[in-house]
């Protein structure tokens, strides 16, 4: 049962010990299964972390608070979820808010100021950027622009 579900994609040693317990498989039971699993290589929750963090940085545009709920989430425990979150620097997370403001900005040409703010700050939230780091990324793109920041420059 444990092949069959990381033969679709990589799990963590907590999502196959759900599993496992799901079907009603003795504790003791599932835990040998698993210590024998991760003996053999097949689980490792520090490279599936790194590589959560990797592809769902690049390719989702996830910030660094998203990707720790969704690592703690699967069953990562909080120190690998701090190392492979801390793979991702401020500079490549600023660097990601800012192509995801420059690739939504031109579907919002005909909204107003106040709403374009709402939604691009909102995008980065639901995205887990800070606010701060959410706010200035949006003042700047728009100030690059060439459109009024007005509503920004008091926060």
């Amino acid at each position: 049962m444990c092949l069959h579900l990381l033969t679709a994609q990589p799990r963590t040693r907590a999502e196959l010990k759900k599993a496992l317990l799901r079907k009603a498989i003795p504790d003791e039971v599932a835990e040998q299964v698993l210590g024998r699993l991760d003996d053999v290589g097949l689980i490792d929750d520090k490279a599936f972390a790194d590589m959560w963090v990797r592809s769902r940085h690049t390719y989702q545009g996830m910030g660094r608070r998203a990707l720790s709920v969704e690592l703690r989430r699967r069953g990562v425990d909080n120190e690998t979820v701090a190392e492979a979150v801390a793979a991702v620097d401020s500079d490549a997370e600023e660097e990601r808010a800012r192509q995801l403001v420059r690739k939504r900005l031109p579907s919002m040409s005909s909204a107003d100021q106040p709403t374009k703010i709402r939604r691009l700050v909102g995008m980065l939230a639901r995205k887990g950027y800070t606010q701060g780091l959410a706010y200035r990324v949006v003042k700047d793109e728009l100030n690059n622009l060439g459109e009024e920041t007005d509503l920004l420059d008091d926060v």
